[in-house]
């Protein structure tokens, strides 16, 4: 009898967390990184964690088929701005011009449809989303927790080394490629500067406090202000 009055007690208990959690709505945690920094891997571990969902490129696949478009379109517009995609593509010759205002547009739709993608993921869930503009794309969400995290550069070389077996040089240029890919995509959809302080609620560098250190500080935070 004690027995079945306990477990109606802890199932009333977890109604009651289950109601004051609707009533909270949803968190979310949006991590902005540079290459090497270690961003994707404490976005999957705190995800892990905190038993939620960490979206990076599953969104290209979530956004193509909510939009029904061939996932090459996001892949190949993945993190990067409008006016780099064009210049690539086209170059400034002038006999292009007719077709850039037209993967202009391309671009700003497939951009619109990964945002409603976040929207909708964030208004379904709490969740964790790793670059693509989520926290400027999700500034308006009343829980909402925005970090971008950085490193030392001789640690993100050897991290991109490890993990992409590439040689020194290559990992420095691929550094350098990809983090003006995502600054020139971040200024150009967000109209604010990619990796500034003054963009996000925490930035902090991977190099002096460690992933362990920084996945323990944000579910610390998540613990008592969501």
């Amino acid at each position: 009898m004690k027995i079945m009055k306990g477990m109606k007690i802890m199932k009333k208990m977890e109604e009651m967390e289950s109601s004051l959690q609707g009533e909270r709505g949803n968190y979310i945690i949006t991590i902005g990184r540079e290459l090497g920094s270690g961003g994707k891997e404490i976005g999957t571990r705190l995800a892990e964690k905190l038993g939620v969902s960490c979206y990076d490129k599953e969104l290209i696949q979530l956004a193509s088929r909510e939009s029904g478009l061939g996932k090459e379109y996001f892949e190949k517009a993945d993190e990067k701005s409008s006016f780099s995609l064009l210049s690539s593509y086209f170059g400034f010759r002038s006999g292009y011009m007719g077709n850039l205002s037209e993967n202009y547009l391309c671009n700003e739709m497939l951009f619109k449809i990964q945002s409603d993608v976040i929207k909708s993921l964030a208004e379904q869930e709490s969740c964790i989303f790793v670059g693509r503009c989520a926290d400027y794309i999700l500034r308006e969400h009343p829980h909402c927790l925005n970090v971008f995290i950085s490193a030392d550069l001789p640690d993100r070389i050897q991290r991109i080394q490890t993990t992409q077996n590439m040689t020194e040089k290559g990992a420095m240029n691929l550094i350098e490629q990809t983090d003006k890919k995502r600054a020139g995509y971040y200024n150009y959809y967000s109209n604010k500067t990619w990796g500034m302080a003054a963009s996000y609620d925490l930035c902090i560098n991977s190099s002096v406090f460690g992933i362990d250190k920084i996945i323990s500080c944000i579910e610390e935070y998540v613990a008592t202000h969501f």
